[in-house]
């Protein structure tokens, strides 16, 4: 008795582009496409990267995503980028992106960034950049980046999935809807559930 498993995997587009139709019914692992014949230059481009984003609120930064919510010729591609902002000590907080390697690159200012590894090792990989410098945080790793530098800061990070995800820890844990019980959390975190209650009452 023979027994033959194949698996296929088509990671590339089965056509030039597939413009995405936000509009259409139709569910698919994606968007749906525009017909190609309605498709113009407009569809591939997007404005206002250069512009700084507001960094004033409690973390002091602000991300501004090209995904393929913003910029629909993406749709397929498998790539998406972001511009960040950072106010001195600004704090993009721990997070993970569970479709999506990022690689960033410092445009302006000194960055602390860091990504811890998975279970058991939970390894803390941390390093201060420069301008110039480029760092890379694994696939569906927890990681952030905070400004040490004196003054504002600015990175562009580049992702490898149109719609990479994003799942802040704090947000996640503290801040699901509904709450996740407080017992479990406290049991987790190994802490008084009153200071479980005050972290769910900040998110």
């Amino acid at each position: 008795m023979v027994c033959t498993l194949t698996i296929g995997f088509e990671p590339s587009p089965l056509q030039d582009f597939c413009f995405a139709d936000p509009s259409s019914s139709a569910r698919v692992n994606g968007l749906a496409c525009l017909d190609s014949k309605q498709v113009q230059a407009d569809h591939f481009s997007f404005s206002g990267l250069h512009l700084a984003g507001s960094t004033s609120n409690p973390l002091g930064s602000k991300f501004t995503p090209v995904t393929v919510n913003q910029l629909p010729g993406l749709n397929t591609l498998g790539i998406s980028m972001a511009r960040l902002n950072y106010a001195p000590r600004g704090l993009i907080p721990p997070h993970v992106h569970p479709r999506a390697t990022e690689i960033l690159t410092v445009l302006e200012g000194s960055l602390l960034v860091g990504f811890v590894t998975s279970n058991p090792e939970n390894k803390f990989i941390t390093k201060v950049l420069q301008k110039g410098d480029v760092f890379v945080f694994p696939i569906g790793l927890v990681h952030f980046q905070r400004n040490v530098g004196h003054g504002n800061a600015v990175s562009l990070s580049a992702l490898s999935s149109q719609n990479p995800g994003v799942i802040t820890i704090a947000n996640a844990v503290f801040g699901s809807n509904p709450s996740i019980a407080d017992d479990i959390l406290a049991k987790a975190f190994q802490v008084d559930k009153s200071i479980i209650g005050q972290l769910q009452a900040k998110f």
